[in-house]
Parts: structure tokens; sequence; C-alpha cells
């Protein structure tokens, strides 16, 4: 069983035991997170409708907080002499899936 869920924009996959990274969420390691699913892939039954993924819960700790590779922004200009240097270093959070609830029994 696999979800399709979405976290600060994106979309991903997860299935139970997986390890994500997400754009940062403003909580402590341990903590536990709620994601909105999109799709449920459950052997041959696929479930998409809006009204039925209502009830599904996709539950996950927070492991960690991390930074991404520094990406290193070069501004150049001929002949006027203007140069700027600038990075950027995106910060994630790892979420590990507790939990795919589907509401059935």
């Amino acid at each position: 069983m696999y979800a399709i869920v979405r976290s600060g924009g994106r979309q991903h996959k997860v299935a139970v035991g997986d390890i994500v990274e997400v754009d940062r969420i403003n909580s402590k390691p341990g903590t536990s997170v709620e994601m909105k699913a999109l799709l449920v892939v459950d052997g041959d039954l696929v479930t998409s409708d809006p009204w039925v993924l209502e009830g599904v819960k996709v539950s996950g700790e927070i492991v960690a907080e991390v930074k991404a590779e520094k990406i290193d922004i070069l501004k150049y200009k001929n002949k006027t002499g203007y140069r700027v240097r600038a990075g950027h270093r995106q910060k994630y959070t790892k979420v590990k899936v507790t939990s795919i609830d589907t509401g059935k029994k």
C-alpha cells in the first residue's frame, strides 16, 4: 500500500516506514504530523475520489531538520563592473511515515 501526499506544494509517493524530505515544518523532532492524501493505492484498488480521501489519514513523525546543498548565485553584467554573489540553502524536514489509515476495517 502506498499513497501520494501533498506537502509544501509538492507531491510525494510514500509507504509505511519511508523517510521523506518535505519543506520545513516548524515543529521539533518527535512531533507527529498529518499529510493530505491525494491518491491511495492498495493492491489493485486505486482511490482518488476526494469524498473518500477525506477519511484517509497519512501520519508521520518528524525525524530531523536538514539543509540542502548550497546553491551559488552569481550575477554579472559586462562592461559595467556589476558583480553580485549570493547563496542559498533550502531547509527541509525529514518525516518518517508511520501509518496510512484508510478508515476501513
